[in-house]
């Protein structure tokens, strides 16, 4: 089977003649995916030591592709193909040969090989059988002290797979989660991307949450762990964060394709959208604990501006995670407003008017915020919510789902009425706090319907 994969794959043929001089074989993810029955991706080459550069350089003049030094320390290079879009990586092989290679790598289901050159799988850490079992086990416990990373990708195989973890790799993170605060943070972000990009996340979190590693990941946690069920929540804080990302999950399944292509989308390149909102729902209740209050007289708990609070609260931990600008404002967005689509269905005043407001506030996070207040409500059914409410709530959300995809192609965007140094000078005021928060108000007027022409724009920031 894997043969024919192999020979099937066109960037494979078109390279294998001209590395036929070369001890090269294919490695890793591609051959664990190819066994799975999947189209790899990915395609890694390892050839002896001290012959990567110049198999590269030599395959890349072969092919009239292009050559690319990826990591001089490591010795990766890239063979860009001449339709400057597929490629290959070649790395040297780490140790005396391809044996000592693969079992210096991660988990057995990647310590695969497929020699080119003879049509030969190598399977020396019993990887092939492990694949069958849909098991994630360790090659050794000293690989996984050597690379602590590897114990993060362990939970991210768990979530893309949906494989079980080996019991020593279980008993390992649970000793040792102190190791994941030692990999560099570039790192842990690509991991925790790929995560939550998998459809099992859920199992991988809850994976984590009982070993006690989520919080070397997000210190927040330590916090959320301290808040319990009520009356308005049947799981405890932490629960229903994770509850939240499997329901964001549900929504996607039973999404119409409209929605999902927009969940589908590369938010950056290689790195689809839904991840991020999962990451979102995770977080969407981070600010709770800081707003914690209990009613003396009810004893309801109450979490005033948990929303506003928590999108402050983890802007530290997105930058310490090397999340960037454009991520951390995607983040931040979805918790500021994952409240907003429910107070917009459940409203009395709730109508045409308030869904537009609501469309043009958030923009190309519609679908997002209705998808992360579904899930919010699907995670949340304490003794104190009826049904009435939760089928009010949810068919509110269907409907406002429902009008903006019919509609959103005709929000255009609202028109800059006055920009920001015609309020400098009308106003007679500097570059300043003050003005990027008149230019927000404005933008809320306009929203609002309350200001429509510039003469009404230049009217409402003289009497603010």
């Amino acid at each position: 089977m894997i043969d024919d994969y192999i020979n099937q794959n066109k960037i494979i043929t078109t390279i294998k003649p001209f590395l036929k001089n070369e001890q090269a074989y294919l490695v890793g993810g591609y051959i664990r995916d190819c066994l799975l029955g999947k189209t790899g991706v990915d395609i890694d080459i390892v050839v002896p030591a001290g012959r990567g550069e110049d198999a590269a350089k030599n395959l890349a003049d072969s092919i009239k592709g292009y050559f690319i030094e990826l990591d001089a320390v490591n010795k990766i290079y890239r063979v860009v193909l001449e339709n400057k879009i597929d490629y290959i990586d070649i790395a040297d092989c780490c140790g005396k040969d391809i044996e000592e290679d693969l079992l210096r790598r991660d988990f057995t289901i990647n310590a695969l090989a497929y020699d080119l050159n003879n049509d030969v799988l190598i399977d020396i850490c019993g990887g092939q059988k492990d694949i069958e079992d849909k098991i994630i086990k360790e090659i050794s416990v000293q690989n996984l002290f050597d690379d602590p990373i590897r114990i993060l990708r362990a939970f991210r195989f768990q979530s893309s797979l949906g494989f079980e973890l080996s019991a020593l790799i279980v008993d390992t993170a649970k000793k040792h989660a102190n190791l994941l605060d030692k990999p560099a943070k570039e790192r842990i972000n690509t991991e925790l991307v790929k995560l939550f990009g998998g459809k099992n996340v859920v199992e991988s979190l809850h994976s984590m949450n009982d070993l006690n590693i989520l919080e070397h990941i997000f210190p927040e946690v330590t916090e959320i762990r301290k808040v319990p069920k009520n009356s308005h929540h049947h799981l405890c804080l932490i629960e229903h964060s994770i509850e939240t990302v499997n329901q964001v999950q549900n929504f996607y399944d039973m999404a119409c394709e409209e929605v999902k292509k927009h969940l589908d989308e590369e938010f950056i390149p290689g790195q689809k959208r839904l991840a991020y909102l999962k990451i979102a729902a995770f977080l969407h209740d981070v600010g709770k604990p800081a707003t914690w209050q209990i009613e003396p007289e009810t004893g309801r708990h109450r979490f005033i501006k948990h929303d506003t609070e928590g999108a402050n609260i983890i802007l530290p931990t997105l930058k310490n995670l090397k999340f960037s600008k454009k991520q951390i404002l995607y983040i931040q967005k979805i918790i500021k407003n994952h409240i907003y689509p429910a107070g917009v269905v459940t409203s009395d005043d709730a109508g045409e008017k308030a869904y537009l407001r609501f469309y043009r506030k958030m923009g190309d996070d519609v679908i997002d915020l209705i998808a992360v207040a579904y899930a919010d409500r699907m995670s949340a059914l304490g003794t104190d919510v009826t049904q009435e409410m939760i089928e009010k709530n949810i068919n509110g959300l269907k409907k406002l789902l429902k009008r903006y995809l019919k509609l959103k192609n005709e929000l255009k965007p609202l028109p800059k009425l006055l920009d920001g140094n015609e309020i400098m000078q009308i106003l007679n005021i500097p570059a300043s706090k003050e003005l990027g928060k008149i230019i927000e108000q404005l933008k809320e007027a306009q929203i609002s319907s309350e200001v429509t022409t510039k003469q009404d724009a230049i009217k409402y920031i003289k009497n603010l």
